[in-house]
């Protein structure tokens, strides 16, 4: 008679929460080490106490009292929402519209994505030297006032092209339109090309297959792109400080005075409230707008 065979074992198994844990541990670690422990470190060190020698462990509300009960504060809060709110316009605009003649304009696959490329060479570079390029051009003694005073046009060079918030908003138009052309192109390309065809022979124009098809569908693209330049704007200091030649101010350039100042509790009391205000701003465009089939 053969042997009756032994049952096998059954194979020792994770429970299916523990697994889900465990895979999404390293993502986990990386995001506590790298974002989430910095944040609380910068939220504890603005309740310290400082002075002209360093800075020590406490819990003061001195830090936030003085920045938020100061005019000052407010002023640099609203010229740097005056910023946002500006360029955001702008690179909105043109962003839009870039993407919209790669996407519906150039029907070689081949041909859009060479011309996207072009769109990213300059960004091949630093955002200092790109920045700093606009200098001789709209000097006092630059190629635009050049070309406007030899044209009759001005009798002496402009002041203000150069050194002032225009120069801010072109520098910082600049830097970031890419980072709604990216997105909004993206969205654009998902789009059924039938539902053009539907729409035209439903009797709509150009204009409204534009005004009823386009845009809502392209909603998704322009708030990535929208959450992209206002975090940048909001957090930028470098382009204030260069291009206003000193003469305007952001939040971000006024924690940078402070840290060189060794304010460093002042300093990250006004990036908590600068980090409170930009996600009250981004929540408000997640609740405009549904955001997650583009993620």
């Amino acid at each position: 008679m053969e042997k009756a065979q032994k049952p096998e074992k059954p194979a020792f198994r994770l429970p299916p929460g523990l697994v889900s844990y465990l895979q999404s541990a390293p993502l986990i670690l990386i995001i506590g080490f790298f974002f989430v422990l910095p944040i609380l470190m910068i939220a504890v060190v603005s309740f310290w106490d400082y002075d002209f020698a360093g800075i020590y462990p406490a819990f003061l509300t001195m830090n936030y009292t003085e920045s938020l009960g100061s005019w000052v504060t407010w002023k640099t809060y609203l010229n740097t929402l005056k910023f946002t709110a500006i360029v955001w316009m702008l690179t909105l605009f043109i962003g839009f519209w870039v993407a919209y003649f790669l996407a519906f304009h150039v029907r070689r696959t081949s041909m859009q994505m060479i011309l996207f490329l072009v769109c990213t060479v300059p960004f091949m570079t630093s955002n200092i030297i790109r920045m700093i390029s606009w200098i001789p051009v709209l000097g006092r003694n630059g190629l635009v006032n050049q070309a406007l005073v030899d044209l009759g046009i001005v009798p002496k060079p402009v002041e203000w092209l150069l050194y002032s918030d225009f120069a801010v908003v072109l520098a910082m138009v600049h830097l970031y339109t890419l980072f709604m052309v990216t997105p909004i192109f993206n969205t654009l390309m998902r789009i059924d090309r039938s539902l053009f065809e539907a729409a035209r022979d439903a009797g709509a124009s150009g204009w409204q297959i534009l005004w009823n098809v386009v845009l809502p569908l392209a909603k998704p693209g322009m708030a990535i792109g929208t959450i992209f330049v206002v975090t940048l704007v909001m957090a930028d200091f470098s382009t204030v400080q260069v291009m206003s030649g000193g003469q305007s101010a952001s939040v971000a350039l006024m924690m940078k005075n402070q840290m060189s100042l060794l304010q460093y509790p002042a300093a990250a009391a006004n990036a908590v409230v600068l980090l409170v205000v930009v996600l009250l701003m981004v929540s408000a465009i997640l609740r405009v707008v549904d955001i997650r089939k583009e993620l």
